[in-house]
């Protein structure tokens, strides 16, 4: 079955930097074949006598059928686990499982997508962008960082996109600001009928309510909600969780990595995140006791 993930040793082809990030490509032609726009692996990391249990997931920036199958995902060096990752040469192992997670939802008939991201989140976004080619939709991008070093994607977008702005928050690549200073003049000159996103949380949450104002719809991928709460990327450790409002109405606390990464942007309690609000479903209720006294005198 091509929708079920597997577990298997990676064989690094190449490891190189990219600006401020570092990008691995694997041999993984098991994972390669099931993958579609969106998904994420997670990479076991430290050697096979470490210590480190924990594994680092990442959303997959391209897959090749060259060499037999690859895998190429972009991420930062910034903590012991991906340090170690940035440092395996070729012919290293990594064990790896994937695809993993919900992938981004495709229309069915051709419309004018507007993909935006901060950060490497750009990353996630180039495979839609050529399944969206595919289904004839136009493809508009908006990427951001903090700096050009941490603005993924830049001449690509350029070359693949209808359309491509970029904007840093310093101004030394493109514009100067955030992602929500020139989403709603590019959502008007584009003619967006819908909004997919990647990248951190407050840009997530910016893009989310801007596409809310003008009536579209939006697909957010948490995937670095996943690498900044070191979630395990099967569902078990729980977490990635979050809140998320459902066809019904009830709040729930999902798992980022086994109900997303992808989700309804206008679904995610944004305000609520890192939480676990009163009114979802299951979550603890406050005790508001009478006053007096419990049977047998005692005071509650």
């Amino acid at each position: 079955m091509t929708d079920v993930p597997v577990q298997a040793p990676g064989t690094v082809l190449t490891v190189r930097k990219v600006e401020a990030y570092h990008a691995m490509t694997l041999v993984a032609p098991a994972v390669a074949e099931r993958f579609r726009p969106g998904q994420f692996v997670a990479l076991a990391v430290g050697g096979e006598h470490t210590s480190r249990l924990r594994r680092r997931c990442f959303a997959v920036y391209e897959v090749k059928s060259d060499y037999g199958g690859s895998v190429e995902f972009v991420f930062s060096a910034r903590d012991a686990g991906t340090r170690w990752l940035a440092g395996r040469r070729a012919r290293d192992s990594v064990d790896v499982i994937g695809p993993l997670g919900r992938p981004f939802p495709l229309p069915r008939d051709p419309v004018r997508c507007l993909l935006v991201a901060g950060g490497h989140g750009g990353a996630a976004l180039f495979s839609l962008a050529d399944a969206l080619r595919r289904r004839d939709c136009q493809v508009h991008f908006v990427l951001g960082g903090a700096d050009a070093a941490h603005v993924f994607g830049a001449r690509s977008a350029k070359r693949v996109g209808d359309t491509a702005t970029v904007i840093t928050e310093d101004g030394s690549r493109g514009l100067r600001g955030s992602v929500g200073d020139v989403l709603p003049r590019v959502i008007e000159g584009t003619g967006a009928e819908v909004v997919y996103a990647c990248g951190p949380v407050a840009t997530l949450r910016s893009v989310t309510a801007i596409a809310a104002d003008y009536g579209i719809p939006s697909q957010v991928s948490v995937e670095e909600f996943l690498q900044e709460n070191g979630a395990c990327g099967v569902g078990l450790c729980m977490t990635c969780v979050l809140p998320l409002i459902g066809d019904d109405g009830v709040t729930r606390m999902v798992r980022a990595c086994a109900d997303g990464p992808v989700l309804r942007g206008e679904r995610v309690r944004w305000n609520d995140i890192g939480t676990i609000p009163l009114d979802a479903l299951g979550a603890p209720r406050a005790l508001h006791l009478s006053e007096g006294t419990a049977e047998g005198g005692e005071a509650w």
